[in-house]
């Protein structure tokens, strides 16, 4: 599915080094984590997955299916199926979160070769789809994110997440902000997406979303390369006795 290969990764125009030679690979089906101090790049990373133009890949490959995406548009990179949620999802005032919607997904349809969708079939797909995640019809009709609560705006991530079908999701501290309730309802639209031909990419700093959100591997990010991975366990022991221990050994 994923297969990023010694990833080393600067902020554009200067010598800053973000990542340091990063290797991982999500396989369909799973689930993998990535956990670590703040400063460490796991934001980086979720970014320059993504396309983001603040950095330039100095070293290394991301493959998606056996293709590199380092030469792909942002726009290109998710009508092959990468999907990015966003820690603090971006306000659009003037744009109707349903226009929006018909808008990404006509737009990805068309890139694809199929036909886009009615009118009709869109509306169907999305009334089915927001109900599933508590979202209201009154609030699709608003701009997109503008004036949403921390809960809404990942709620309607979530939503875009489930109609784009992507097959491969990178969740960027998609927990930022969520109380509890907000949290579950979250990852049960997350748990829902799960299948054996969609992986995912959990980037978090707490082991709280990973009970609700089960990985199958966990992943320690550190001065911008892997330092342990692991099983869920990894989670729970991260969360009772910090990074001090396991950034000791990796010295």
């Amino acid at each position: 599915m994923i297969e990023i290969r010694n990833l080393h990764v600067k902020i554009a125009d200067t010598d800053t080094m973000i990542l340091n030679g990063v290797d991982l690979t999500v396989k369909a089906g799973e689930v993998a984590a990535i956990m670590g101090p703040n400063g460490s790049g796991k934001s980086t990373l979720s970014y320059v997955m993504a396309g983001k133009e603040d950095y330039e890949v100095t070293e290394g490959d991301i493959l998606l299916n056996g293709e590199s995406i380092l030469e792909m548009e942002p726009d290109e990179r998710a009508a092959a199926g990468l999907f990015l949620a966003f820690q603090y999802p971006v306000e659009i005032p003037g744009v109707p979160t349903m226009n929006f919607l018909k808008a990404a997904m006509n737009s990805q349809r068309k890139a694809r070769g199929q036909d886009e969708f009615t009118t009709p079939e869109f509306i169907k797909k999305v009334k089915d789809a927001a109900g599933r995640l508590g979202i209201s019809m009154d609030m699709l009709k608003r701009s997109l994110n503008t004036g949403f609560s921390g809960g809404e705006k990942k709620r309607a991530e979530i939503l875009q997440m489930s109609l784009l079908e992507p097959k491969f999701c990178v969740m960027d501290e998609t927990d930022s902000g969520l109380d509890i309730d907000a949290l579950k309802v979250v990852s049960d639209g997350v748990n829902a997406l799960r299948s054996p031909e969609r992986a995912f990419l959990v980037i978090t700093h707490y082991q709280r979303l990973l009970e609700h959100i089960v990985p199958d591997s966990v992943h320690v990010l550190y001065k911008g390369r892997i330092i342990q991975s692991g099983g869920k366990e990894l989670a729970l022991q991260l969360e009772e006795q910090g990074y001090a221990d396991i950034i000791a050994k990796a010295a």
